[in-house]
């Protein structure tokens, strides 16, 4: 594998990259817009492409990806969800993953929306800087004492939980698939989604978007939240039915929300659209309200998580012809020196 195409890069995509163990092996090309099946010629004799969140690799672009002697598709993220996979294998293309890059950086992003949204943190920051030191309306409350419910319980969402336990929370987790064992050490109790609905101050989503978790919050779940519950989600946008999390933030229902991902984020988040009006009615109607708190899917943006990110795609670029990728980041099964 020589020749690399990055797509949707941004410059610390490329300075970790190209400081990453034996890149120097890579002759790696670096484009800033995103990949799909309009832009796919620009692959320019690639024998790989790199992607990230918002790139769209639909059956049709995968399809133009394989006619153009590509055999690895590497994302530099964990989720897979805009990747057609069955597509992917049908033709061939290898597909990899960044599974656990860092679970802390998502974690710790996760209970700093949460804190910087109960305690007013950002509005206590606007207003010092304009010499108003009035306190009327930054009232928060503890997190002691407070049942917060964590809703995935793989990587991220048991770090997130130890760490809400260690402000002396009760913590409920649901998962289709518990870890018994970590939850007794950690003294946290599972329980099923509708009791975690009604029971928690806090739900924190840390899930991937699967056609079972697609608008998981949704008119009637949201409708079962505890009265003046806050929700934070940093996994992905669609998780979460936006129209309906509007009318529950309308109606008061909702204590308040902690947004890192948003559902039709592509084409806003990683922009800077500072100059323009932004054509998003939902978003701006979101980013209205004094009780939402919104980044542009910065979780996780570390440098430990972006030099892992770099390592990890790196090696599996290295690897492509052999097709002895590192363990668990091989998403299909592909047929290795086709065609």
């Amino acid at each position: 594998m020589n020749t690399v195409a990055f797509y949707d890069t941004k410059p610390y995509d490329r300075e970790y990259f190209e400081r990453a163990p034996d890149v120097s092996q890579l002759h790696c090309q670096f484009h800033e817009f995103r990949l799909t099946a309009e832009t796919v010629a620009s692959v320019n004799g690639a024998q790989a492409v790199c992607v990230f969140v918002n790139d769209r690799l639909d059956s049709a672009c995968l399809e133009q990806l394989h006619l153009a002697g590509v055999r690895l598709v590497a994302l530099r993220c964990a989720g897979f969800n805009n990747v057609d996979l069955g597509a992917a294998n049908a033709l061939g293309l290898a597909v990899t993953r960044v599974p656990a890059y860092s679970p802390h950086a998502v974690a710790e992003h996760t209970v700093g929306l949460l804190l910087t949204l109960n305690r007013k943190i950002h509005r206590a920051y606007n207003r010092v800087r304009e010499h108003n030191f009035s306190l009327s309306g930054l009232v928060g409350f503890d997190l002691h004492g407070k049942t917060i419910g964590v809703v995935g319980t793989g990587k991220i969402g048991r770090i997130t939980a130890q760490i809400f336990r260690g402000f002396d929370a009760e913590v409920i987790a649901f998962d289709p698939f518990p870890s018994p064992d970590w939850a007794v050490r950690h003294g946290v109790t599972y329980t099923d989604f509708a009791a975690m609905l009604a029971r928690s101050d806090i739900l924190t989503l840390h899930l991937p978007l699967t056609p079972e978790t697609h608008h998981l919050l949704n008119e009637r779940t949201l409708a079962q939240l505890k009265p003046g519950a806050h929700v934070i989600n940093t996994s992905r946008g669609k998780l979460i039915e936006t129209g309906a999390l509007i009318a529950r933030l309308k109606s008061g229902a909702l204590g308040g929300v902690a947004l890192d991902v948003y559902e039709e984020e592509e084409g806003i988040f990683f922009e800077d659209h500072s100059d323009a009006v932004l054509q998003d009615d939902e978003l701006n109607l979101l980013l209205s309200f004094p009780n939402v708190l919104i980044t542009a899917h910065q979780a996780f943006l570390t440098r430990e998580a972006l030099g892992e990110i770099a390592r990890v795609t790196v090696g599996n670029l290295l690897r492509a012809d052999s097709g002895n990728f590192l363990d668990g980041t091989l998403l299909t099964s592909p047929r290795h020196n086709c065609e």
